[in-house]
């Protein structure tokens, strides 16, 4: 109600100004005729003449009226350069500054509501140089005033700062106009006060704090290098700290573009992905789903029986894989592509050299244009007393520990429902271990929406998983040869033996030991940069799970890229990482994938959506298979095809998304997806499927029951 009544209060009053003709005095011809009038009135009553002319201005650029260019020739000719700057000066940022005000008001909600999903960069722009953008429109008079008032009312930059900086932005123009107010007499158009040489001055003044901006930056780097003494030739174009995914292709970038790189690494080459993560867990995946298809071969229309298994050769078939994948990413191939890898330790002595603790012994210093810190990060162990005592596992040490075991451990704890908990939760359940899965939320897979981490935790409890959620692990005791993990629910204590505890409750990065600290490089859980990857210094950067925010392999690769093309051509061209379209996927059975927004955050983000779903039991090629679980559900813009999320559950999930993944990197919506012809009978299809769906919500019923009249008469 407070809007509409201050939309009619605006109707009124701009209706009112054209009804009175008043839009007629504010030009120059109005402005030439009637300045004699006004001169008189000025001189029997200034004051009153100056506060007239003060609110009639505001109101003018408040309600962002026609005629605010003439008012400040007004000034000038009515009150002189120096008072009729400083009216127009306070009167134009006041009003402008209602005008934004106003705009804020009635419409910043609703277009943020929106549009937030587009506005994300833009808002982030805003709230971090803001106050730079707008001085620089506000020096170019090309772009309207008015415009400018509004359309920064639907951003979130201060109010306070607004006002500071219009008042400030505007004044030369405000100078310049008042001037030409001074010589009214003698200006024939507006267009002569404004000329080419003019307007090319202003566009100077414009592009002036962006310079600045670059200034400050050199400034600040210089302050930041202050006190250390840059080489005057270096040994490296770049240094890379951490052989795992990130460390891998920023070195692999670095070489094909012929640059002098050394790639560190102070363990395994290939990370954590390789040798603890990745690769060995879908290993081990694998064999427990086939253990589990021997126990229900009769869906297949097969005998059912009990999978007879040498726990040993499939954990001897783990280090197969990863022996097999390890030539990728070996010491060998990365030397063949130019790359000089160097085994051991690294530190950082200064924002150009490097220090390496070398393994075989010995060390050795190299310097290095830029320095590219890819550390990757390692599993948290929770602070749980007598945990130490009665030993545990990790994701790092389960995969070298339960191979020395000649069957998996009989009663299996797994702390943690996030990604790696469910899914070793669920192996280990269907290789014969009595498992259970203690997570102190309210539900498992806790960033997934509600349905789907249902229906994972219904398979899982299918496969025999004891699941604890709202559990919080207190302590762990030891009786004899028997351990037991002590969880609470509401004040309520219980006990559960176990012969091996897994800790799964998450990943730290790893920021020790190499230099940050003695530099000054600020850490919040992971390496602090900015929008290219760079840290305190602009010539190190950081990738991958140390940078955050996300912990996937393919994000770390994906920040290499950016680290390392930073790194190497910044001075010529810096490129903003890119995180709009981020996939991943959960590899339980059933498999979780997702891109983008799902519906808890898109409610936590206030952004509209639709959704359209589609259940896989419907599915052709699920129905073969007798895999006919899982879903595809897709959030839309309200009332459009552009796809603003996707989660899919079933079988190949992960396998089945990167369709939705390439629509949204290039903004296609589900009349694409749709229009495109699918294989049968494949899984993909299911993303078609989905998007008819949502055409079949969207269908125009009017036009549709126009056309069952045409045909009706058509047949006669």
């Amino acid at each position: 109600m407070k809007k509409a009544i201050l939309l009619v209060l605006i109707a009124a009053l701009v209706a009112l100004f054209f009804y009175f003709d008043i839009h007629h005095l504010l030009t120059l011809e109005g402005l030439k005729a009637g300045l004699d009038q006004f001169e008189s009135l000025r001189s029997e009553s200034p004051v009153l003449v100056m506060g007239v002319f003060l609110v009639s201005y505001v109101l003018v650029t408040a309600l962002s009226l026609p005629g605010a260019a003439i008012m400040t020739l007004a000034a000038g000719a009515l009150f002189g350069l120096g008072v009729g700057t400083l009216l127009v000066s306070f009167a134009s940022s006041i009003g402008a500054t209602l005008a934004f005000l106003v705009s804020r008001y009635l419409l910043q909600e609703t277009v943020q509501k929106r549009f937030g999903d587009r506005l994300k960069a833009f808002n982030e722009g805003i709230e971090k140089d803001g106050a730079f953008y707008l001085f620089t429109l506000r020096l170019v008079p090309v772009f309207p005033f008015f415009l400018i008032n509004l359309l920064m009312g639907l951003t979130n930059i201060r109010a306070i700062t607004f006002y500071w900086v219009s008042q400030v932005g505007m004044f030369v123009g405000t100078l310049v106009y008042v001037n030409a107010g001074t010589q009214l007499a003698q200006l024939e158009s507006l267009s002569g006060i404004l000329s080419p040489s003019l307007l090319f001055s202003f566009v100077l003044l414009g592009v002036f704090p962006l310079i600045a901006k670059k200034v400050l930056a050199v400034v600040k780097a210089k302050r930041v290098y202050s006190g250390y003494q840059k080489p005057k030739k270096f040994d490296r174009n770049m240094i890379v700290i951490g052989a795992g995914a990130g460390g891998l292709v920023s070195a692999y970038i670095a070489a094909a573009v012929k640059a002098k790189v050394t790639l560190v690494e102070a363990h395994k080459m290939g990370g954590d992905c390789l040798n603890y993560g990745c690769v060995p867990s879908k290993a081990i995946i694998k064999s427990a789903k086939v253990a589990k298809q021997i126990r229900h071969a009769d869906q297949y229309g097969l005998e059912a029986g009990t999978p007879r298994f040498s726990f040993k050769q499939v954990m001897a078939r783990v280090h197969e894989v990863i022996a097999k994948v390890e030539p990728h990413d070996s010491v060998e191939r990365y030397t063949k592509l130019g790359v000089d890898v160097v085994q051991g330790y690294a530190k950082i002595i200064d924002p150009w050299t490097v220090e390496i603790q070398l393994n075989e012994g010995g060390s050795q210093r190299l310097t290095a244009q830029s320095i590219v810190l890819a550390t990757g990060a390692r599993p948290v162990v929770p602070a749980i007393p007598g945990l130490e005592e009665v030993g545990y596992y990790t994701s790092d040490t389960l995969w070298s520990e339960f191979a020395k075991f000649d069957e998996p451990p009989k009663r299996l704890v797994v702390l943690g429902g996030g990604p790696i908990g469910t899914e070793l939760s669920q192996t280990f359940a269907r290789l014969g271990s009595s498992v259970t899965q203690v997570e102190r939320s309210e539900r498992i897979m806790i960033r997934e929406d509600r349905d789907v981490s249902e229906l994972v935790q219904q398979s899982l409890r299918e496969d025999g998983v004891n699941i604890l959620t709202s559990h919080q692990a207190v302590r762990c005791e030891k009786e004899g040869a028997s351990q037991y993990l002590i969880v609470e629910q509401g004040g309520q204590e219980s006990r559960i033996e176990f012969d091996a505890l897994i800790c799964a409750v998450g990943r730290e990065a790893r920021l020790e030991g190499y230099g940050l600290e003695n530099l000054g490089i600020e850490t919040r859980r992971t390496i602090v940069t900015n929008d290219y990857l760079e840290t305190l210094y602009p010539n190190i950067y950081a990738a991958g799970d140390v940078a955050g925010p996300y912990q996937f392999t393919h994000v770390a690769a994906h920040q290499a890229w950016y680290a390392a093309v930073n790194a190497l051509f910044g001075s010529f061209k810096k490129f903003r990482a890119d995180y709009r379209v981020i996939p991943w996927a959960t590899f339980v059975d059933p498999e979780v994938a997702r891109v983008g927004l799902n519906e808890q955050d898109a409610k936590a983000q206030g952004i509209d959506y639709e959704v359209v779903r589609y259940g896989i039991d419907d599915l052709d090629r699920a129905i073969a298979e007798s895999a006919e679980v899982g879903f595809v559900k897709v959030l839309t813009v309200p009332g459009k095809d552009k796809i603003l999320g996707v989660t899919i559950v079933g079988q190949h999930a992960g396998e089945i998304l990167p369709e939705f993944v390439l629509a949204m990197k290039h903004g296609l919506g589900l009349n694409k997806i749709l229009g495109t012809i699918h294989t049968y009978p494949t899984w993909a299809e299911s993303n078609k499927y989905a998007a008819g769906e949502w055409k079949r919500a969207h269908a125009p019923e009017k036009v549709l029951n126009w056309l069952e009249k045409y045909h009706a008469w058509r047949r006669g």
